[in-house]
């Protein structure tokens, strides 16, 4: 029996009207993404990538198609359901790090072990820190680390719960080429230890060469599926 895909879309399509516009950002997509794989979205900005992120994580509701994790149909979730789903499978790293200000280090990493009510939230949060690197600035809060620290911590709180699947949304964006590079490393290190499907979006050419594969979106479609970055910007 075939093995359900980690990530698929089926027929995905994503509009937007307001008064008399209407701006279609994605049309007729389909994509399959297999357990364990790394995939890059790359592609110019306004071409749909974060949009598609969006809606193949859950965080967004499609107008046509469907979004299946692991064969199962999550755009037919409702908002609760949907969480639900991201909480029990996913991990996510973002552009702008969204660490809360009030909390350590620690107590971000902790927070979706907790809302998990995960017991031993505490413990998996120390050892994913520890294996970031941040094992002496666990209660530090956000204002205190550097940009290249926050996102270390971001990504601590992606993989502490085991997800399936890591979606990350430009996850070098506001870091500096050499810090940039030492968290690409880190991002796929931890990945390929857990197994972990990768889904990003990058404009970071060296990044997207890291995945085994890239697709690169062009006016809300998908016109090549192919390991080079050719386009991309």
């Amino acid at each position: 029996m075939h093995k359900p895909f980690a990530v698929e879309a089926v027929a995905l399509s994503k509009y937007v009207s307001s008064n008399e516009n209407h701006l279609t950002i994605l049309k007729d997509l389909d994509l399959a993404i297999a357990h364990g794989e790394q995939v890059a979205i790359v592609g110019r900005s306004g071409s749909g990538k974060s949009t598609l992120l969006g809606l193949l994580a859950g965080l967004d509701s499609p107008s046509e198609g469907k979004v299946l994790i692991d064969g199962s149909e999550l755009s037919s979730l409702d908002e609760d359901g949907r969480a639900e789903v991201r909480g029990r499978e996913m991990g996510f790293v973002f552009q702008s790090f969204q660490l809360l200000p009030s909390l350590t280090a620690l107590e971000n990493v902790m927070l979706p072990l907790q809302l998990a009510d995960r017991d031993d939230a505490k413990a998996l949060a120390t050892v994913a820190l520890e294996r970031v690197g941040l094992a002496q600035r666990m209660s530090h809060y956000p204002k205190q680390l550097s940009g290249g620290e926050q996102q270390r911590v971001a990504i601590a709180r992606a993989f502490a719960p085991g997800p399936a699947i890591l979606f990350a949304d430009e996850p070098t964006g506001n870091l500096d080429s050499a810090t940039g590079r030492q968290i690409i490393d880190l991002l796929f290190e931890l990945n390929s230890a857990a197994g972990t499907t990768l889904v990003l979006v990058t404009h970071d050419n060296a990044l997207a060469a890291r995945c085994q594969r890239c697709l690169l979106l062009s006016d809300g479609k998908l016109v090549e599926q192919s390991s080079t970055v050719a386009g991309a910007a």
